[in-house]
């Protein structure tokens, strides 16, 4: 059994952090909203509520996750999060890419591959370390 404490993941992702999280946060960030900015040009509000508001809300849920995750160590939470946040992205193209066409792809699709990796591992982290009272039963 391998038990990843909560101060190694911290060490694990401060040390990717500074040379890989950062930038690669950047750049998808920057897609997202230029992927967001392309579907409000083609009416606003008014016309794009359907697309902006899914986007809004798996947006939400990444802004939730790192929280539940290193704050909180709510992993079991985190999982659930990250989750719905991988079929909010899906969601978000689906709904992106008949507004914004093909570009749709390219600007949201290394999102949703880099969140698929971190639901992998949000998973697998969460389903190797039990919480407390089972860890000390065992």
């Amino acid at each position: 059994l391998l038990i990843v404490t909560p101060h190694w993941i911290r060490l694990l992702f401060s040390k990717l952090q500074n040379w890989l999280f950062g930038p690669v946060w950047t750049v998808l960030y920057a897609m997202m909203g230029i992927a967001s900015y392309l579907v409000y040009k083609q009416g606003g509000w008014n016309k794009q509520s359907t697309p902006l508001t899914v986007y809004g809300i798996q947006l939400l849920l990444n802004f939730l996750w790192t929280p539940l995750f290193f704050k909180a160590h709510k992993l079991g939470l985190a999982s659930l999060d990250i989750i719905g946040m991988w079929i909010g992205i899906v969601a978000t193209i689906s709904h992106f890419r008949p507004v914004i066409g093909d570009i749709t792809y390219p600007l949201l699709g290394p999102y949703l591959v880099w969140v698929t990796y971190a639901t992998a591992l949000t998973i697998w982290i969460w389903r190797h370390n039990p919480p407390q009272a089972k860890r000390k039963a065992t």
